[in-house]
């Protein structure tokens, strides 16, 4: 049998008996909820890259796989992070809601005026950040990484764009707090496109009430679907509701890697190649 994980989804007792199941990343795959499924749960597939919502050594001490799906959404994330960096820059988000308050406006020289992705130093956080870099190229940005074992701090000093792609881990939970944003320049802007709890939010509303930097973009957030107040007023940020990979055919896409994993164990007896758990050899 297979069990598919809806967000809404409150008690542990329906996952006894389960030899498989297909969570999206929204649902926690606990202890309780491992502990409900007995002996029989053999493989655990993830509807998304990040395993964060999944105990890992959990399932592991129960000899559990766990899968995601890798690649497939990395060009629609990249492309996501592009549009919100440009709608930042050149303040598309901000212009609208000028419209849609029927404000009075008109054009001259100096109204509205942004920025150029143009000559930026993106400063690009995680592997999904590759694509990203390509594509900022055909903007005639520049870009430095910072890969899981390099510093951080030098890209944050540097960086006009700082974007984030990196899993969110007990090491990089809230990696750009107070003391991370106070290293950016106050011209810089942030944009996460991985995991709200790698930034802690209650520091960025803080470092973009002060002036510390210029501003930011979220697709994801730290307490989601909860927004933090300070950002919701703010004409210099621009959210979206977790949308990095939302178009149809990375979610077919998605679908079919968690999938084809769960024909893997049950049907076919083997590791899938997408497990995260037993890490691949």
């Amino acid at each position: 049998m297979w069990f598919e994980v809806q967000r809404d989804f409150e008690t542990t007792d329906g996952a006894a008996g389960v030899d498989g199941v297909l969570a999206t990343v929204t649902f926690e795959v606990d202890e309780p909820f491992l502990d409900s499924a007995g002996g029989g749960l053999r493989i655990v597939a993830n509807y998304g890259v990040g395993v964060n919502n999944i105990n890992l050594a959990a399932a592991e001490r129960r000899g559990i796989v766990v899968a995601n799906t890798p690649d497939v959404l990395t060009v629609t994330t990249a492309e996501l992070t592009i549009t919100l960096i440009l709608s930042l820059l050149r303040r598309v988000a901000e212009g609208d809601r000028l419209i849609r308050r029927r404000e009075s406006w008109k054009f001259q020289l100096e109204f509205m005026l942004g920025e150029s992705l143009s000559g930026k130093t993106l400063g690009v956080v995680g592997r999904i950040g590759r694509e990203v870099a390509r594509l900022g190229a055909a903007f005639g940005a520049t870009t430095i990484f910072a890969g899981k074992s390099d510093p951080i701090e030098p890209l944050l000093a540097a960086a006009d764009v700082v974007t984030l792609h990196c899993p969110l881990t007990s090491q990089t939970r809230h990696l750009i707090d107070a003391e991370a944003l106070a290293r950016m320049k106050p011209t810089a802007v942030l944009v996460n496109t991985a995991r709200g709890g790698i930034v802690d939010e209650a520091a960025l509303v803080g470092a973009l009430e002060s002036g510390a930097i210029a501003g930011a973009a979220l697709d994801v957030h730290e307490y989601e679907p909860t927004i933090a107040e300070g950002l919701l007023v703010m004409e210099n940020v621009v959210l979206t509701p977790h949308l990095g990979s939302a178009t149809l055919a990375t979610r077919e896409a998605m679908g079919m890697l968690a999938v084809d994993a769960l024909r893997a164990v049950l049907l076919d007896g083997r590791l899938p190649e997408n497990r995260v758990v037993p890490a691949p050899a």
